[in-house]
């Protein structure tokens, strides 16, 4: 293949006007993803590294079955049983709902795993001297143990969270129509591949600020250790 037949194969920037507008509508949709199932992923994760905490067997052993199944469970596949077998059994969650569902279950596992152990390396001295000066156990949380937690582990949280923005391009599956799905489609009407490649310039263009960040995130906790 000489250069002129993979510019023509890959790099037809032509074709990326012409397709422009379902692109813009499946970047679009992308960031709503992002924006639904990263908040989604962080409140099941809090949820389940609290309640991980719990001194009774009866709670932390479920829980802690529960976040090995769906940490194990490729996510593409817990994606299509939920799409394609949930129907079976009278519940349609189209698919927005299904994508939420399944991002909710898998990395809400992962994120519980980051934010339990932020949880453990606050020092309990610190809970029970609040305790000592009359504060209920909600506030401690959530004003003491929580930021401390959050800020022990921000750099896994943004690592994660990036992980979860890419795997939302898993939503092409079930037909819902984000950045890849569009950019596919335009691809089947051209016979081209550039807008697969213009989709991935607008995924590297939206997440290259969260890999700097993380980067910078990274080199302050190694000098902080230091």
């Amino acid at each position: 293949m000489s250069w002129e037949d993979f510019q023509d194969a890959f790099l037809d920037w032509s074709i990326v006007v012409q397709a422009w507008p379902i692109l813009q509508a499946g970047l679009i949709s992308t960031i709503l993803l992002s924006v639904m199932t990263v908040p989604l992923g962080i409140i099941g994760g809090l949820i389940l590294a609290a309640l991980s905490r719990a001194e009774s067997r009866w709670v932390s052993i479920p829980l802690g079955i529960w976040v090995d199944v769906f940490r194990a469970l490729p996510p593409l596949v817990l994606l299509i049983f939920l799409y394609a077998g949930l129907p079976f059994a009278g519940l349609d969650l189209g698919p927005w709902g299904s994508v939420a569902l399944a991002f909710f279950l898998n990395t809400g596992a992962y994120y519980a795993e980051i934010l339990r152990a932020g949880l453990e390396s606050v020092p309990r001295g610190q809970s029970e001297a609040a305790r000592a000066l009359g504060l209920r156990p909600t506030p401690i949380f959530f004003l003491i143990v929580l930021p401390q937690a959050v800020k022990n582990v921000l750099p896994d949280l943004v690592s994660n969270t990036l992980e979860v923005v890419k795997l939302t391009s898993l939503a092409s599956v079930v037909a819902l129509p984000e950045l890849l799905y569009q950019a596919r489609q335009a691809q089947s009407v051209t016979y081209n591949a550039t807008p697969v490649v213009a989709a991935a310039i607008l995924y590297f263009l939206m997440l290259w600020p969260v890999v700097r960040l993380l980067s910078r995130l990274e080199h302050q906790k190694i000098a902080g250790n230091r």
